[in-house]
C-alpha cells in the first residue's frame, strides 16, 4: 500500500466520527426548529444506521467484486454531497431519507476503509496501523461533539456543513487511490453462509450480545437521552452539551489501551460493571460536574468492551471466515445504534430521564453478569 493510499484511509476514517458525535448536541436545537418530540428527534440518528444492518456483509462482497476504489470514492462523495443536503432539508421528513442514504454511504467507508488495511498489511503491522486508524478515530470522536455545540449555537442547520470537508477528501481519493492486488477469493453470499455456520454455541450469543447492549446503552443513553436531561434540567447550551459528550469520548480512548492486552473475560465484565456505575452515577448526579464524572465511567465501560469483542470474536472462526464473522459484527453494533436512540426516547415519555437511566444501570450490570457465567472456562 502506498503513502497515497494510507492517507487516503486515514482522512477518510476522520470522516466516520461525523455520523453522530457532531448531532447529538444539537438534537435539543433541531427538535426545537421543527417543533418534534424527542422520540422524533432520536431518529435523526437511529436512521443513520438502518441500512448498515443489512448492508455490511453485502457492500463487503461488492468490494471484492467491483474493486475497494470502487466502493471507496463513490461512498465519499455521497457521504459528502448528503451531509450538505441535510442543510437545506425543507421538513424533517426530508432529513430523514437524506440522513437514510448518507448512513448507506458511511457503511461503504467504514468497510472498505479496514478492508484496504486488510489487503496490504500481515500480522503484526496490520495491528499496528489499525491501531493508528482506530486512534484517527477516537480523536474525531471526541473532538466533534465541542465541534457540533458551537455550530449548532448559529443555526439548527450549522452542523451539517461540515460534512462538505468530505468533498476534498473524495477527490483526493478519487486522484491517488490505486486498487490494491489481492489475492485472496472474492467473497459472496455462500461466504457470509459459511461465516455464519462457523459462529455457533453460547459464547458466540454471549459475545455477539455484548457488541448489541453496548451499542444500545452508548446510543440511547450518551448520545440521545443524555443530551436532552443536560438541556431541560441543567440549562447547559449546546457547547457545553458537546463537552460533556466529549469526556465520554475521551475516556473511551484512555480505556481501549488497557482493552487491548486483556482477557475478554475481564475486561467484558468490568466493562458492563462500569457502564452500571456511569448510569447509575447520571440518575443520581444533581450537578453538571457529577455528570460529567459519571460519563466518564461509561466512556471507560465502552473502551473495555469492544476491543475484547473483537478480539473474541476473531478466535471463534478460522482465518477464511474472520472478516465475514467481523461484517457480522458491524451489523449487530449498527442494530444497537439504530435501536438505542429510538428505544430511550420512547421510553422517556413514560419513565422520564432518571429513571430510565437507573433501569439502564441494571441492565447494564445484569448483562455484565451473564458474560462472566457464560465466557468462564
Amino acid at each position: 500500500m502506498g503513502a497515497a493510499t494510507v492517507k487516503v484511509v486515514l482522512a477518510s476514517t476522520t470522516l466516520a466520527p461525523l455520523v453522530v458525535p457532531l448531532v447529538s448536541p444539537a438534537l435539543q436545537v433541531i427538535r426545537n426548529a421543527f417543533g418534534i418530540t424527542d422520540a422524533q428527534a432520536s431518529l435523526l440518528i437511529s436512521v443513520y444506521f438502518l441500512t448498515g444492518i443489512v448492508l455490511s456483509p453485502f457492500i463487503s462482497i461488492l468490494a471484492d467484486r467491483l474493486g475497494r476504489r470502487y466502493v471507496l470514492v463513490p461512498s465519499l462523495f455521497v457521504f459528502s454531497l448528503c451531509g450538505g443536503a441535510l442543510a437545506l432539508s425543507p421538513d424533517y421528513t426530508t432529513l430523514l431519507i437524506i440522513r437514510l442514504l448518507q448512513g448507506t454511504a458511511a457503511a461503504g467507508i467504514f468497510i472498505t476503509t479496514v478492508t484496504l488495511i486488510g489487503d496490504a498489511f500481515d500480522g503484526v503491522q496490520r495491528n499496528a496501523v489499525l491501531g493508528v486508524n482506530t486512534a484517527v478515530l477516537s480523536a474525531g470522536a471526541a473532538l466533534y461533539p465541542l465541534v457540533g455545540g458551537v455550530l449548532v449555537g448559529y443555526a439548527w442547520n450549522a452542523p451539517f456543513l461540515a460534512y462538505l470537508a468530505g468533498l476534498p477528501v473524495a477527490a483526493f481519493a478519487l486522484l491517488t487511490l490505486d486498487e490494491p492486488i489481492s489475492e485472496r477469493e472474492p467473497r459472496s453470499l455462500t461466504y457470509i453462509r459459511g461465516a455464519l455456520s462457523a459462529l455457533g454455541g453460547r459464547r458466540t450469543i454471549t459475545f455477539y450480545g455484548t457488541a448489541f447492549f453496548t451499542e444500545v446503552l452508548l446510543f440511547g443513553s450518551v448520545l440521545t437521552a443524555l443530551p436532552f436531561l443536560l438541556a431541560e434540567q441543567f440549562s447547559l447550551s449546546p457547547v457545553l452539551i458537546g463537552l460533556v459528550v466529549m469526556v465520554a469520548e475521551l475516556a473511551s480512548v484512555v480505556a481501549l489501551q488497557n482493552g487491548l492486552f486483556a482477557r475478554f473475560l475481564s475486561n467484558g465484565t468490568l466493562g458492563f460493571v462500569l457502564y452500571g456505575v456511569g448510569l447509575f452515577g447520571l440518575w443520581l448526579a444533581a450537578t453538571p460536574l457529577l455528570v460529567g464524572v459519571s460519563v466518564v465511567f461509561i466512556g471507560a465501560g465502552l473502551g473495555l468492551s469492544m476491543p475484547s469483542v473483537d478480539a473474541a470474536i476473531s478466535g471463534l472462526v478460522s482465518p477464511r471466515f474472520l472478516a465475514g464473522a467481523l461484517s457480522i459484527r458491524n451489523s449487530t453494533t449498527f442494530l444497537g445504534r439504530a435501536v438505542g436512540p429510538v428505544l430511550f426516547a420512547g421510553l422517556v415519555v413514560s419513565t422520564g430521564y432518571r429513571p430510565l437511566l437507573f433501569g439502564a444501570g441494571l441492565v447494564a450490570v445484569a448483562w455484565g453478569g451473564v458474560v462472566f457465567v457464560t465466557t468462564r472456562p
